[in-house]
C-alpha cells in the first residue's frame, strides 16, 4: 500500500514492476527482483506479502521472501520496513483466518515503530498499518482514525500518493460508519481519483465499490459495473470482493 507509480524519469525495471504489480501479477514482479540487496529483497518480499493480501495465497513464497529480508537487513531503517512486512503478513493472515497471528502482528509492528524514526519515509506506511490493526482487530475506531491521520500526513509530506490514497478510503470508511455521508463520499472519490490517475488498476475495484456505498442509483449502479468489469478482468481479484460483485443474477 506504499508507492507512487511511475514517471518518465523512472528506470525500466522500476516501471515493469509496477506495472506488473498494478495489474496483480505479482509473483512476474517480485522475478525481476533478485534479492542481491537489502532494498531488492526487501521489495520481492513486499510484493509477495501483497499478493497474500489481495489474494488470500502464497503465504510460504511470501513468508521466504520476508525471512530472506529479514537476514540481509543490517540498518535500523531496513530492519524497521522488514519488521513493517512482517506486522502486515501476520495480520492478514489473522484478517483472513489463516491462522490467528494477532499477537506476532503487534509486536513486529511495535518493533517497527522502534526502528523506524518519527518523520522518516516508513513511519507513514507503519502508521497506516497499525491503523488496520485498531479498526479490524482490535475494534477500536478511535485508535485507527488517530493512525490513518498519522499516516495521511505523513503520505502527504512524503508524497506517497499509492498510501495517500489508501488512508483516504479508511478515513472514508469510519465517517460512513458514523453517518458522515459527505466526508466519506471525499474521501472515497478522492481514493478512487488518485488510483485510477496511478493506474492502479487491482485497487481500482475496491475503490468503485466504497464509492458507490455513498451513492445512490443510478450512480451506485454504474460503479458497481464498473467495479465489476475490472474484477473480471484481473480474474477475479481481489478476491474479497467476490460476494459483493456477484452478478445481480446469481443473487
Amino acid at each position: 500500500m506504499s508507492g507512487d507509480g511511475t514517471t518518465a524519469d523512472d528506470d525500466p525495471l522500476r516501471t515493469a514492476v509496477w506495472r506488473l504489480r498494478s495489474r496483480a501479477c505479482w509473483a512476474d514482479a517480485a522475478a525481476l527482483l533478485s534479492p542481491g540487496t537489502p532494498d531488492a529483497a526487501l521489495q520481492r518480499a513486499s510484493l509477495l506479502v501483497e499478493r497474500c493480501v489481495y489474494t488470500g495465497a502464497g503465504w510460504e513464497e511470501a513468508e521466504d521472501a520476508l525471512r530472506t529480508a529479514e537476514a540481509m537487513a543490517h540498518s535500523d531503517e531496513e530492519r524497521g520496513a522488514a519488521a513493517c512486512e512482517r506486522g502486515y503478513l501476520a495480520y492478514a493472515a489473522t484478517l483472513f483466518r489463516v491462522r490467528d497471528r494477532a499477537d506476532e502482528a503487534r509486536a513486529a509492528l511495535g518493533r517497527a515503530a522502534a526502528l523506524i524514526a518519527p518523520g522518516a519515509p516508513g513511519r507513514a506506511l507503519l502508521d497506516f498499518r497499525r491503523g488496520l490493526i485498531a479498526e479490524n482487530l482490535t475494534r477500536s475506531p478511535q485508535a485507527a482514525r488517530a493512525a490513518y491521520r498519522r499516516a495521511h500526513a505523513g503520505a502527504t509530506a512524503h508524497a506517497d500518493p499509492l498510501l495517500l490514497s489508501g488512508t483516504w478510503r479508511h478515513l472514508a470508511g469510519l465517517a460512513l460508519r458514523d453517518g458522515e455521508l459527505t466526508e466519506a463520499r471525499h474521501g472515497f472519490a478522492e481514493s478512487l481519483r488518485i488510483r485510477e490517475e496511478l493506474g492502479y488498476l487491482v485497487g481500482t475495484a475496491p475503490a468503485l465499490v466504497s464509492l458507490a456505498e455513498t451513492e445512490t442509483a443510478p450512480e451506485a449502479t454504474r460503479l458497481r459495473e464498473e467495479a465489476r468489469r475490472l474484477f473480471r478482468l484481473l480474474g477475479g481479484v481481489p478476491t474479497w470482493l467476490a460476494d459483493q460483485l456477484s452478478p445481480p443474477d446469481a443473487a
